[in-house]
């Protein structure tokens, strides 16, 4: 991830949009829904796709036809859910593309799937139920960016094992997730105290908002509510 421009075969191109595309639809009517009961969130809205831009854009060599890089998507996943973080993920993704030649427009349905899909689903699903289990805010704002990072890069070995199975699909599968490893597991725990840190620091300058796009969002207890795990 990003898996580059030309990469995929056309059958692999035409599955991942097709797959992508019902997940950014709904993501789209969610996100305008929250603009016209919440406006006051575009501002958090905005700094979550910030993050999922500038910690992207920095990529390291893996994967013939792939990079190592942190998502970003945790914070999005945990303030807003993974169907509007999908469509963040995709504006990031085309800008990235066209201007940054970092993925390729041909491989935008793939990395849609993986890194504004995957990754954003499992990390909101890792959030809630570390919440649920009265984990603190920390440790559980870690977990999401942690797992939704290594989700990516789970499901980005899948895309790559599909499209060169090789011997086999699983063969070609623990080959790529194997040196995707070297990198993606450093870089997927240094993203999630990165994302930590920054998540106290929005709770102590905006708490009242933070907490109720939590309270909304999550659908369970904020930093501000009673019971709520500190």
């Amino acid at each position: 991830m990003h898996i580059m421009e030309g990469f995929l075969p056309l059958i692999w191109v035409v599955i991942w949009f097709a797959l992508s595309m019902p997940f950014v639809l709904y993501g789209i009517i969610e996100m305008r829904k929250l603009f016209k009961e919440h406006p006051e969130q575009k501002m958090i809205l905005a700094v979550a796709g910030a993050f999922i831009f500038v910690l992207s854009s920095l990529k390291l060599p893996s994967v013939t036809g792939s990079s190592s890089h942190p998502t970003g998507t945790g914070l999005s996943s945990v303030l807003f859910g993974p169907s509007i973080t999908s469509v963040m993920a995709t504006i990031v993704l085309i800008f990235q593309a066209v201007l940054l030649a970092h993925g390729g427009l041909t491989t935008l349905g793939a990395n849609v799937f993986s890194m504004g899909i995957a990754g954003p689903f499992v990390g909101w699903l890792a959030f809630k139920g570390m919440r649920k289990a009265k984990a603190g805010m920390t440790p559980s704002i870690f977990v999401a960016a942690v797992l939704a990072d290594w989700a990516t890069y789970v499901v980005t070995s899948i895309q790559l094992a599909l499209a060169y199975p090789g011997t086999s699909i699983l063969s070609s599968f623990a080959a790529f997730a194997t040196v995707f490893a070297i990198t993606q597991v450093p870089l997927a725990i240094a993203e999630g105290i990165l994302i930590a840190i920054f998540f106290d620091f929005l709770m102590s300058s905006r708490p009242k908002m933070v907490a109720s796009i939590l309270k909304e969002k999550a659908g369970m207890a904020t930093p501000e509510s009673p019971g709520a795990a500190q």
